[in-house]
C-alpha cells in the first residue's frame, strides 16, 4: 500500500499564488508614487467634534466622501475646544505641516463669546489665510450660517448631521481646488522644460 503524502505544501503554495494575484489586482489602480491629498481642518469644538467625537466630524467626514469618489485623501482634524482665532493662528504653522495641500479654516464663535471683536476675528482668519498662501496652500474658510436644526440642545455645537451637511457643502470646493491643481500641473512642468 502506497502512503499518500500531505497536501500542505500544496494548498499553501496555492494560497499564497491566490493572495499574490489579489494584491496585483488591488495595487494595479494605485499610480506609482500617487501621494494622498493632505488637507487639514483647522477650528474649535465644532471641528475638533464636541458630542459627535472626531469620526463623526465634518473631516472625517468629508475624508470617507472625497475616498468614496476615488480620492486617496488624509483630512487631519486640527480641532481645539474652547479655540479662538488667535489661538488658531498661534498654532497654524505647528499644525499645518509643509506638504499640505488645503486648509479648511472654521473659525467657529469663541471670539465672540470670550469677548473678543469682529474686526479682530476677520483680522486673525485674513492673516491665516496670507500665511497658508506663502506656503502655496490653498485656503477654504467655511464661516458660513449653519441652519438651526442642525444644532445640539446647547444651541453651540452641531449634530452629527450638521456635520454630514458641512461635509458636503465642502467637498464640491475641494473638488473644484483638485481639478485646478491638476489643470495647473501640466502648465508647470511644460514651464519647467524649458
Amino acid at each position: 500500500m502506497r502512503a499518500s503524502l500531505p497536501q500542505w505544501p500544496v494548498a499553501t503554495g496555492l494560497a499564497r499564488t491566490v493572495l499574490l494575484a489579489v494584491c496585483v489586482v488591488i495595487f494595479a489602480g494605485i499610480p506609482a508614487g500617487a501621494a494622498a491629498l493632505r488637507i487639514v481642518a483647522i477650528g474649535a469644538s465644532n471641528t475638533h467634534g464636541w458630542y459627535v467625537g472626531n469620526e463623526g466630524a465634518f473631516p472625517a467626514q468629508l475624508q470617507a466622501l472625497l475616498r468614496k469618489r476615488g480620492i486617496h485623501a488624509q483630512v487631519t482634524n486640527a480641532g481645539v475646544p474652547f479655540d479662538t482665532t488667535s489661538m488658531m493662528l498661534r498654532r497654524l504653522d505647528r499644525d499645518v505641516p509643509d506638504g499640505t495641500d488645503i486648509v479648511i479654516v472654521q473659525p467657529g464663535s469663541n471670539d465672540l463669546r470670550f469677548l473678543g471683536t469682529v474686526q479682530q476675528r476677520a483680522a486673525n482668519v485674513a492673516e491665516m489665510e496670507r500665511r497658508l498662501q506663502a506656503r502655496s496652500i490653498k485656503t477654504i474658510v467655511y464661516d458660513e450660517k449653519v441652519p438651526l436644526r442642525y444644532y445640539t440642545l446647547d444651541f453651540i455645537h452641531w449634530t452629527r448631521e450638521g456635520h454630514a451637511m458641512i461635509a458636503a457643502a465642502l467637498l464640491p470646493r475641494v473638488l473644484s481646488m483638485i481639478e485646478h491643481r491638476r489643470n495647473d500641473e501640466p502648465r508647470s512642468r511644460d514651464a519647467n522644460a524649458r
